[in-house]
C-alpha cells in the first residue's frame, strides 16, 4: 500500500530521554500481524509527515569544494546509462544518511562521523570534514529523522541523538538516549563478537540492530542478536526482532513506513560439516525482510533455524520462525540498504523501472574464494518491489533469482583479487544513489546519464 505524503512546514520541538534495555525473553511468535500489514508499520496509522522549517532542505551548506578526488577503481562498474564518480575520501566509511539540503552524513568504524557538504551538487561536492567526534567505539550506525530534525547514531554500547538544522556542518553526541550490550558476552561464546549497532527511524519509532556476541550460541544479554524498538527519545525500549545474528542493514521503505532488516547467517555450519544441517553446502542463505510486518517480537530463529523454517541442529522447532521475503547467497554480509523513492521532481531520478525498489550492499564474505556455494564477491544488488512485496518471490532453491547486480566488479571473477567492498547505501535529495566503500575509504555517487 502506498502512503499519501503531506508536507507541512512547521516548527517542531525535539525531546530527549533515556531507558535501560528490556530484559524480557523474546517469544517465538512470528505470525504476520494483520494490522501491521494494513498500516505498513508498527503504527496503527500513518499520520501526515510534518517537515520542520529548520530542516526543510532550503538552505545549502557553505563549504570548500573538494579537489583532487581519486578516480573510481577501474574494475567497478554500473549498468549502461549510469555514471559513477567519487565524491569523498572517508576512511572506514560505513553507513550513510542523506540530509534534506543535499549534504551526506558518513558513519565510520573510526573515531568520528563525517559529513560531505553539497554531496548532491551539480558541480563539485564540498570537501568531506568531521561532523562529530565518536562518543563510543564503532560509530557505524547513522539515521536521520526528518520530522524532528534529529540525527541518530548507533555505537557498540549506546544510541545517541543530536538535533540538526539545514547547512549545519558540526554536531555533538553526548549522553546516550538508550543503551545496548550492557550485559556480558555469553559464557559459551566462540569469539565471534559483533560490536556495531545500526539504526533506522519510522513513524515516531527508532530501531536498533544489535549484533550477536558469537557465531552460534544462546545469548545472555537480552539486547544482543536483536532489533530493539524504542520511542524517538530512547524511552520504552523493547525487543522487536529476535534471534537475528547480526542485523546490520536496516532501511525504512518511505512509501509504506515498513522497516526492513538484513540478517547474516551463521558461518561454517554446512560448509564445514554438511551433515550438521539438512540443507547442504551453501547454507544458510542471508536475508532481507520486512521486520515490522510481523507480530512482535518477530523470531528469525538463529542459530537453530534459518531460511524457510529449516532446522540447523537436532530437535529444533522452527514452525513459528520467520521465512524472509528476500534471500541472497550465504556469506553475502549485507551492510547497507536503501529504498529508491526520490522526491518528486528530483533532477537526477533513476528511470521509472527502479521506483520503489531496494538497493542492498553486500560486503562479501571474509572468505575470498567463491567455493562451497557461498558468495565471496562484494556487490550492490537491486531488488524490484511492489510496495513491500518483491516482484520476484523467494526461490528456496536459488538465492540469486530475486535481484540483479547494480554496482559490480569489486572482485575479479574466478580470483581472490578485490577492488573494494561496499557498505552504506543512500538516496540523495536529488535522486542520486550514494554507496560507501570501506576497503578504499571512498564514497561513490551514481546518476543516470
Amino acid at each position: 500500500m502506498r502512503r499519501t505524503i503531506f508536507l507541512v512546514l512547521a516548527l517542531v520541538g525535539c525531546g530527549g530521554g533515556s531507558s535501560e534495555p528490556d530484559a524480557s525473553v523474546p517469544t517465538n511468535d512470528a505470525s504476520i500481524d494483520q494490522t501491521a500489514l494494513e498500516a505498513g508499520s508498527d503504527a496503527d496509522s500513518a499520520p501526515p509527515i510534518v517537515i520542520p522549517a529548520a530542516c526543510n532542505g532550503s538552505k545549502a551548506s557553505t563549504a570548500t569544494a573538494a579537489t583532487s578526488l581519486p578516480d573510481v577503481p577501474a574494475a567497478i562498474k554500473v549498468p549502461a546509462g549510469f555514471t559513477i564518480e567519487v565524491v569523498a575520501s572517508v576512511g572506514q566509511a560505513r553507513e550513510l544518511a542523506p540530509l534534506p539540503n543535499g549534504d551526506l552524513l558518513v558513519a565510520t568504524n573510526g573515531s568520528s562521523i563525517e559529513i560531505i557538504p553539497n554531496a548532491e551538487a551539480d558541480g563539485a561536492p564540498g570537501k568531506a570534514q568531521k561532523f562529530a567526534d565518536a562518543p563510543d567505539a564503532y560509530p557505524q550506525g547513522i539515521a536521520y529523522a526528518p520530522t524532528t530534525c534529529t540525527i541518530y547514531l548507533g555505537t557498540t554500547a549506546g544510541i545517541y541523538s543530536t538535533t540538526y538544522a539545514d547547512a549545519q556542518l558540526t554536531g555533538t553526541f553526548t549522553a546516550p538516549i538508550a543503551k545496548v550490550r550492557q550485559g556480558s558476552v555469553t559464557p559459551n561464546s566462540d569469539g565471534d563478537v559483533h560490536k556495531t549497532t545500526s539504526v533506522a527511524y519510522s513513524n515516531g519509532k527508532l530501531y536498533a540492530g544489535v549484533g550477536s556476541g558469537c557465531n552460534a550460541c544462546t545469548e545472555v544479554d537480552p539486547t544482543r542478536a536483536t532489533i530493539q524498538m524504542m520511542d524517538a527519545d530512547g524511552a520504552n525500549m523493547t525487543t522487536r526482532g529476535a534471534r537475528m545474528r547480526n542485523a546490520i542493514a536496516l532501511a525504512t521503505n518511505p512509501a509504506t513506513g515498513t522497516v526492513w532488516a538484513g540478517g547474516a547467517g551463521q558461518d561454517d555450519v554446512c560448509n564445514n560439516d554438511p551433515s550438521a544441517c539438512s540443507s547442504g553446502i551453501g547454507h544458510p542463505y542471508e536475508y532481507f525482510d520486512a521486520l515490522t510486518l510481523h507480530a512482535s517480537p518477530a523470531d528469525y530463529g538463529w542459530p537453530s533455524c534459518e531460511e524457510n523454517h529449516n532446522p540447523f541442529g537436532a530437535s529444533a522447532d522452527c514452525s513459528q520462525t520467520v521465512a524472509p521475503l528476500i534471500e541472497l547467497p550465504a556469506y553475502s554480509t549485507l551492510i547497507g540498504a536503501a529504498f529508491y523513492e526520490p522526491p518528486s521532481g528530483a533532477t537526477h531520478a533513476f528511470p521509472s523501472s527502479y521506483a520503489g525498489g531496494v538497493f542492498i550492499a553486500a560486503h562479501g564474505s571474509w572468505h575470498t574464494a567463491a567455493d562451497n556455494g557461498f558468495a565471496a564477491s562484494p556487490l550492490v544488488v537491486f531488488v524490484a518491489m511492489n510496495g513491500d512485496t518483491p516482484k520476484v518471490p523467494v526461490d528456496w532453491n536459488d538465492p540469486t533469482k530475486q535481484w540483479t547486480g547494480f554496482v559490480t566488479g569489486f572482485q575479479d571473477p574466478g580470483t581472490q583479487t578485490r577492488h573494494g567492498r561496499p557498505t552504506g547505501v543512500a538516496v540523495g535529495s536529488k535522486g542520486s544513489l550514494f554507496v560507501a566503500d570501506d576497503a578504499n575509504g571512498l564514497v561513490y555517487r551514481i546518476r543516470p546519464m
